[in-house]
């Protein structure tokens, strides 16, 4: 049997190496390093002990026991077959004697002779041992005792399992303790080595947002000796006798300061008419491309390709591990760049959790710390396949604070905003400017709304005016969005849009359908009666003609979800918006499902939950008879396409489907007053 300190050092070892493939392969749980440090000082003196002091030989001890029987009469008499004889008869019986035999019971505290099958009647006597024959005989027991000293097994298998110590073998017995040291050193290098890529020295430049007019750059520059930063245009792929094929200035960045963390958000004029694709690069020697937009209610201009984008959100470095992988590796970022050139998306959405500010180790809370987490991403060598040619715009979430964020613009929340506002708010597109505001003086804004082709975005803030996930789901005053936000969101979704614009496109970091049962609270299902006049406006929107999608992240898994109105109700069926809801881009996966349908509110389409990778393509295009749009989705798991679905926009109401001029200034009119059928106007 295996010594106390070996039984330590096993039991110590399975546990190392369990938590160590979870938080390497599977999550970034910060309270596993700790757990996996503290098990393995408890492991070494145990392997050292329990391999000096366990004995190499086993002494096995056998017992072997015989019995002979050797006969002595061949039939017993009427006594030894069992018939009582009187006691006069017992001293006249010569074969009494030969017969029966006086049997003790050393537990009988009066001495009595008693015995198997002995009773009062026959004085404490028993009959001797017959055969199965009948035959009386004698048994001789002979008890053998063999002590022998044997080698214990080698157990090649269990030691490189278990990581155990064997006392026969040191070789085996240093293979298993190595493969739990490279464990510890594997955890300890994911969770130390990117902490030292303070990325401080770091010079980058990415497309934010295009719109048709314009397009912003994100540029880093921190060496002043490179100032100023002076950016040049030029159409690529120009068509001659109208495009230049020239080097165009765009304006530049004189200096940069530590106030901003050395970024400056460049907005280039484009003074093209037409969709084109620009090249662009810098005098810090940066370079890259960006798309200008079709116009305002077409699909495309360029070619007949559908206006395409990418939603997602939540990345992580490392995740899986590889210990031959870059420190900042993002391995989605790789399953990304696969996809691009055949899709050849207008922009990526990203849905936050961009950061994870507390994964997998909160390493402090001062601007400096959060900063660094934004530097890290941008540092990775994955970063520039995806971020130099494609225009990313981004909506704020949690891990940019901390884990399930509700406390609004309190505590750390200062210092974690700084850096969204310098490395993507800056870049993004237009604030919400509401038509008919509630106060004429709010502070800036940290949601956004934009049209491009044929659809038109608002991106929500989930996390700054948020009441606290703790009160009741069904609280009539709890909000996501604040009063504010609300009522420019109930507005984007009431106003008449361009002609050709078919689509309303809410950018949600967490989902809106209630169908998560884990930490439901920190999803709309934990807002109940916001969500409800919301779904009401998205009806009405419906009702006038408009396709509403949501597009979310946050949970890690894939879920299509359809919102019915009531049956019977004054909306018709098919008026329901959709939800995508798609992420992680490169995090860890939920090992089992959560999702699940609770009602008929909330109608489930399509759930998948396996993979480290997911993102979503949306391609729209407006149909020939121009009434109608549709909204193609295609999820795509770990780099490859796995499920795809067709939305179409309602039927636009009767009163709207005229072509003609006096049919324009009519639906302009009703932009102008912002009224639409069934439609609540909100003071």
């Amino acid at each position: 049997m295996a010594s106390t300190q070996t039984q330590i050092a096993n039991a110590s070892s399975i546990a190392i190496r369990s938590l160590s493939y979870f938080f390497l392969r599977w999550a970034l749980a910060p309270f596993i390093p700790a757990l996996v440090f503290t098990l393995f000082a408890i492991y070494v003196p145990t392997f050292v002990s329990g391999y000096r002091n366990d004995p190499k030989y086993d002494l096995v001890d056998e017992v072997d026991v015989v019995v002979t029987e050797t006969k002595v009469q061949d039939t017993p008499n009427a006594a030894a077959q069992g018939r009582k004889l009187p006691p006069a008869a017992r001293s006249s019986d010569d074969s009494y004697a030969e017969n029966y035999e006086v049997v003790f019971d050393h537990t009988n505290p009066e001495g009595q002779a008693v015995g198997e099958g002995v009773t009062a009647g026959n004085g404490g006597l028993a009959p001797k041992p017959t055969n199965e024959n009948g035959e009386v005989v004698r048994e001789d027991i002979d008890v053998v005792e063999t002590i022998s000293v044997e080698k214990r097994p080698l157990g090649f298998w269990k030691t490189l399992l278990t990581g155990a110590p064997n006392s026969r073998s040191l070789l085996l017995s240093a293979a298993g303790f190595l493969i739990n040291a490279l464990l510890v050193g594997f955890v300890a290098d994911r969770l130390f080595t990117e902490r030292y890529y303070t990325a401080k020295d770091l010079s980058f430049v990415r497309p934010g947002y295009v719109a048709r007019d314009q397009a912003k750059l994100l540029i880093r520059e921190p060496d002043q000796s490179k100032m100023p930063v002076t950016v040049e245009v030029r159409i690529k792929d120009p068509q001659a006798p109208f495009d230049s094929p020239l080097w165009m200035s765009a304006g530049g960045v004189r200096w940069t300061s530590n106030l901003t963390d050395y970024t400056a958000a460049l907005t280039i004029p484009l003074k093209h008419s037409k969709q084109r694709t620009y090249e662009w690069k810098t005098s810090n020697n940066h370079s890259g491309e960006f798309t200008t937009p079709p116009s305002v209610g077409q699909h495309a201009e360029a070619d007949d390709r559908p206006f395409t984008f990418i939603a997602t959100s939540c990345i992580v470095s490392r995740l899986p591990y590889s210990p031959f992988d870059h420190p900042l590796a993002i391995p989605g970022l790789k399953h990304l760049a696969k996809v691009l050139p055949a899709l050849r998306p207008q922009f990526l959405l990203f849905l936050g959790d961009f950061i994870y500010a507390d994964v997998p180790r909160w390493w402090g809370k001062t601007t400096e710390d959060y900063r660094q987490k934004y530097r890290q991403i941008y540092a990775s060598p994955d970063w520039p396949a995806v971020g130099q040619n494609l225009s990313w715009i981004h909506v704020l979430d949690d891990h940019e604070i901390q884990n399930d964020w509700s406390e609004g613009k309190t505590g750390v929340y200062h210092a974690a905003i700084d850096p969204f506002k310098h490395y993507h708010a800056a870049a993004n597109p237009p604030e919400a400017v509401p038509r008919h505001p509630v106060s004429t003086s709010r502070p800036a804004t940290s949601y956004f709304a934009f049209t491009q082709g044929p659809a038109s975005f608002f991106m929500l803030d989930t996390r700054s005016y948020r009441s606290p996930n703790r009160l009741p789901a069904d609280a009539a005053d709890k909000t996501m969005l604040g009063p504010d936000q609300l009522h420019d969101l109930l507005q984007f979704l009431r106003k008449p849009e361009p002609r050709g614009v078919k689509w309303k496109i809410i950018a949600s970091s967490v989902p809106f359908t209630k169908n998560w049962g884990v930490n439901t609270q920190d999803t709309w299902g934990g807002f109940l009666a916001e969500r409800k006049t919301i779904l009401e406006t998205m009806w009405d929107a419906g009702a006038n003609g408009y396709g509403v999608v949501i597009l979310s992240g946050d949970r890690h898994e894939f879920a299509a979800t359809k919102f019915p109105p009531p049956v019977g109700s004054k909306w018709p069926q098919n008026v329901a918006p959709h939800e995508f809801s798609a992420s992680p881009l490169s995090q860890f996966y939920a090992p089992v499902g959560t999702y699940h349908q609770q009602d008929d509110e909330d109608v489930e389409i399509k759930y998948i939950y396996r993979g480290n990778s997911k993102f979503g393509a949306i391609s729209i295009e407006n149909l020939e008879d121009g009434e109608q749009s549709s909204l193609k989705y295609r999820l795509f798991v770990d780099g490859k396409e796995v499920w795809d679905m067709m939305v179409l926009t309602p039927p636009a109401p009767q009163a709207e489907r005229g072509t003609g001029f006096f049919d324009r200034f009519r639906f302009g009119k009703k932009e102008e007053l912002g009224l639409f059928k069934d439609s609540k106007v909100i003071d």
